[in-house]
């Protein structure tokens, strides 16, 4: 069974495919300042380690999933 998009899709389609790309809404106060007191709690050098553990494996995935 085929499906055929009505006018009203294909317009919005059309739309978001010339709409340009931006990081979205800046934060409010209230999000940077949550964000600053979480900032604390964080272990930045664990961070950055599991992000390179993720990365390799990301980068070693074979099968489903796969990149490519």
């Amino acid at each position: 069974m085929t499906t055929e998009p009505n006018d009203q899709t294909v317009a919005a389609d059309e739309a978001s495919a010339h709409a340009s790309a931006d990081a979205g809404p800046v934060p409010t106060p209230e999000q940077e300042q949550a964000a600053e007191r979480a900032a604390k709690d964080v272990d930045v050098e664990s961070v950055g380690a599991h992000e390179a553990e993720m990365t390799e494996i990301g980068a070693n995935v074979e099968g489903e999933g796969q990149v490519g």
